[in-house]
C-alpha cells in the first residue's frame, strides 16, 4: 500500500514558516513570493486536513497540531541534509590543514569543529593559529579563514561574516550605563588602537570623552578584561557572540558600527573544487547562515 506523503515544496515553506514565524522571511530564504508561501502553507493544509497557522495581532503563530507536526519535519530535513552532505563527502578525506586567526579559532572555530567532524569523520582537521596571511605554495595549509576587507588577488573567496561593533560590558555595569553619554564614567578598553571607539562615539553623537585606558593586542584580552568588569569594550558581533549567549556579557546601546572588515575563507584557486576544501568551505557558509538568522540584534540594528 502507497502511503500518502505531501509535496515536498509545501513542507519546506512549512518548515521555513515555522523556523522564523512568518510568511514574508519563509519566502526570502527559499527565493520566492510571500503569495508562493501563503499558497503552499494553504495546500499542505488541504491535504492534512487541519490548519497548521493562526494569525493573530499581526503575528503568525502555530496552531497545536502545527506545534506538533513542525518538530518532525525539521528532524527529516535534517537527516536528508546529513544523508546529502554526507554522500557528496565520500571523495572528501585525508587531512585538512587550516590558518586561522588564533583569536577567531578559540571563540567561534574551535567550539563548533565537532559538528564538522561529526558529518566529515574521514578529514583529518588540523588547525594552524597564525595572525599573518599564508604562502599556500610554501606551506601545509589546504585552506585559511581570513579578516580583511576582502579583496585577495589570486585567491578563490567567499565572505564568512560582515562585521560590527557594539559597546560590551559586564552584566555588574549595566546599571550605570544609561545612555552613551554614561561612557565619559568609565574605563574604555581598546583593542591594537583607539579609532574604532572614536568612529563609534562620533555615531553615537557622543563627545567630550578622553581615549584613556588600557589597549591590548588582541580582542580576546580586551574581551576577558570585559568579562571582569575592568572597563567597556567595543566588541565584535563575531567574536563576543558565545559570551553574550553565555550571559558573561552584555549591551548596554542599541547602536552598531559597521566594520569595513569581515572574515573569509579563502584558498588558492585551483584548489577550489578540491572535494575536503568544498566540503569545508560549504559547512562553514552553513553553519554561519543558521547563526546570521537568529542574529536579531544585527538584523534590527541595520534596519
Amino acid at each position: 500500500m502507497t502511503r500518502r506523503i505531501p509535496p515536498l515544496n509545501s513542507l519546506r515553506a512549512f518548515d521555513a514558516a515555522a523556523r522564523h514565524l512568518s510568511f514574508t522571511r519563509a519566502a526570502e530564504e527559499l527565493h520566492v513570493t510571500q503569495a508562493a508561501i501563503s499558497h503552499q502553507i494553504k495546500g499542505l493544509e488541504e491535504f492534512l486536513g487541519t490548519q497548521l497557522f493562526v494569525r493573530r495581532n499581526r503575528a503568525l503563530l502555530l496552531t497545536e497540531e502545527g506545534q506538533n507536526y513542525w518538530p518532525q519535519i525539521r528532524e527529516v530535513f535534517e537527516i536528508i541534509a546529513d544523508a546529502t552532505e554526507r554522500l557528496m563527502a565520500r571523495g572528501a578525506q585525508g587531512a585538512l590543514t587550516i590558518s586561522v586567526l588564533p583569536t577567531f579559532a578559540v571563540q567561534w572555530l574551535v567550539p563548533r569543529l565537532a559538528d564538522f567532524s561529526r558529518i566529515y569523520p574521514e578529514i583529518d582537521v588540523r588547525i594552524k593559529a597564525s595572525d599573518s596571511g599564508v604562502d599556500f605554495m610554501r606551506s601545509d595549509v589546504d585552506v585559511a579563514i581570513y579578516y580583511g576587507k576582502g579583496d585577495y588577488p589570486d585567491l578563490s573567496s567567499a565572505r564568512l561574516f560582515n562585521e560590527y561593533l557594539t559597546p560590551v560590558c559586564a552584566p555588574t555595569l549595566l546599571a550605570e550605563l544609561k545612555t552613551p553619554e554614561d561612557l565619559k564614567h568609565q574605563t574604555l578598553l581598546h583593542d591594537a588602537s583607539t579609532e574604532e571607539w572614536q568612529r563609534w562615539l562620533k555615531l553615537a553623537g557622543v563627545d567630550g570623552i578622553k581615549m584613556t585606558g588600557p589597549i591590548f593586542s588582541h580582542s580576546a584580552m580586551v574581551q576577558q578584561a570585559a568579562i571582569h568588569g575592568q572597563g567597556v569594550a567595543l566588541g565584535h558581533n563575531v567574536l563576543s557572540q558565545a559570551d553574550i549567549q553565555a550571559g558573561r556579557l552584555v549591551r548596554p546601546f542599541n547602536i552598531i558600527l559597521p566594520s569595513e572588515y569581515g572574515y573569509d575563507v579563502v584558498c588558492p584557486d585551483p584548489w577550489g573544487d578540491r572535494p575536503k576544501i568544498v566540503a569545508f568551505r560549504d559547512w562553514l557558509l552553513s553553519v554561519v547562515k543558521k547563526e546570521k538568522d537568529a542574529d536579531e540584534f544585527g538584523k534590527a540594528s541595520q534596519l
